[in-house]
This record gives C-alpha cells, sequence and structure tokens, in this order.
C-alpha cells in the first residue's frame, strides 16, 4: 500500500540541519522533480522489491571480512588485485553500516547548505600510508566483462565519491581509488543442484568528489523554493504520471 509521507520532510522554516541520504542526492540527480515531491511533499517514487540475493551476498562478504579485520590480515582477493589494504578497524564501522539503530550510516554535515549527508558504507579498508578505502559490495549475474562502463553504473560512480566525501568531511585521509567487490552469479552451468556459483572480482575506480558540494547547494536552492520544478525529460516514472492524468481525463 501506497503512502505519503509526514515525517523527515524538509521545512524551510528551519534552521536545523536537515538530513539527506546518498540515494536522495542520486534521485536529485537523476529527476529534480521526484526529488522534490519526495522530500518537500512526501509523495516518493513507488518503493521497489528488495534485493534479497543482493543482501545476502553483502552479508555474507561483510562476515568474511570482519572474520579477517579481528586478525588484520589481508583478504585472498584483495591480495590476487595486488591492492594495498586491510580492513580498516574502527568503532564507529557499525554506525557507518547502519547495523547501530541509534545512528544511520556514517553523517557528515556540510556547513554551506545545511545539509547532513548519510551515506550506509559497505567496507572502509586502509592502506599501508593509513588512507582510508572505500569498498563496495555488488552482486550481479552477466556473460560480459566486469566493468563500470555501462551506463547505470554511473551511479555506482557517484556512490563512491559520495562516501569519499563524507570520509573526508569526518576529518580522515581518503584514497581516490576505491574498490568494487562483485560476486557475479554464473548462468551456463551443466546442474544447479541448488546452489549459484560466483565468480569473485575486484574493480577500482578513482573518484572525483569536487561536484558534491556544488550539488549540495543546488539541492538546498530546489528545497527552499515552492516552486515544483519540470520533470526530467528522461525520467520515467513523471513520464507515467502525465500519461495516467492524460488516460484518466479522456475517459472523465
Amino acid at each position: 500500500m501506497y503512502y505519503q509521507k509526514s515525517r523527515g520532510l524538509f521545512d524551510p522554516t528551519s534552521s536545523e540541519p536537515f538530513q539527506i541520504s546518498r540515494s536522495k542526492i542520486e534521485l536529485f540527480l537523476q529527476c529534480p522533480r521526484c526529488f522534490y515531491m519526495d522530500c518537500r511533499l512526501g509523495l516518493g517514487r513507488p518503493s521497489t522489491p528488495p534485493y534479497t540475493l543482493n543482501n545476502a551476498v553483502d552479508s555474507l562478504l561483510k562476515s568474511e571480512f570482519d572474520l579477517l579485520r579481528k586478525k588484520g590480515e589481508k583478504h585472498e582477493l584483495v591480495t590476487k588485485y595486488g591492492i594495498d589494504a586491510i580492513p580498516f578497524k574502527h568503532q564507529d564501522l557499525p554506525q557507518w553500516r547502519g547495523e547501530v539503530k541509534a545512528y544511520v550510516g556514517a553523517l557528515a554535515l556540510d556547513k554551506k547548505s545545511n545539509l547532513m549527508i548519510n551515506g550506509l558504507v559497505d567496507d572502509v579498508w586502509q592502506d599501508s600510508q593509513g588512507r582510508l578505502v572505500i569498498a563496495d559490495y555488488k552482486a550481479t549475474s552477466t556473460t560480459k566483462e566486469i566493468s563500470l562502463d555501462d551506463e547505470y553504473k554511473q551511479s555506482y560512480k557517484r556512490q563512491m565519491e559520495i562516501y569519499q566525501w563524507i570520509f573526508r568531511q569526518l576529518g580522515f585521509s581518503v584514497s581516490k581509488v576505491g574498490y568494487f567487490v562483485f560476486a557475479n552469479a554464473q548462468k551456463n552451468l551443466p546442474k544447479f543442484d541448488g546452489k549459484l556459483e560466483f565468480i569473485m572480482s575486484i574493480v577500482p575506480y578513482e573518484g572525483n568528489d569536487d561536484w558534491v558540494a556544488l550539488t549540495l547547494l543546488e539541492i538546498k536552492e530546489l528545497l527552499i523554493s515552492d516552486h515544483l520544478p519540470s520533470p526530467a525529460p528522461e525520467c520515467e516514472y513523471c513520464a507515467y504520471k502525465q500519461r495516467s492524468v492524460q488516460a484518466a481525463r479522456k475517459l472523465a
């Protein structure tokens, strides 16, 4: 059932920092109208089914890296790819992952926009120079070579850059290079036998978070406006709503 939100909406009269998630920043970049309707009017996009397989892979990878975190050892996959990093030990890691109920992700305040940015990181590693290395887990199933070249994966890059920005705001030295750990489920196996087989790989990405601060100012400018922005030309949600209204008028 669809509900209109009444909590967590932006109040133009409030001086308190407004919390905005990494995914909401991505929503703004995709369609300012959908973002405004969500954060100002409480009318978000319809929810999608949970990615249960992705969540399972995410949980298993976290457990695997956490065992090595306790020992201070490098993961064999990290060694295979010649990466200078081990899992980072920090008391706030459960908070950064959103595993503590009282906190939601890694939080950083942008003073110019007065927006509190939060992101749920999958993992944080540390290299031999003491810099933090952001790592993100992805589950997929494809026969293509794993890369970041697909159009929809551009959001992966922005996700990485926002996380890097957050941890820099928190005072950490952060490596420009982050890593995507891909678990690719194999399709062309002779037998299923009730189990999936994955090929693991790591794809590096050198982020540039210069765009984040400017985007936050644009978000704040939109939030304080009382004017609903136009739909993004490529937004399927807005196009569907427009077609629905047009169809309803014809039937009336």
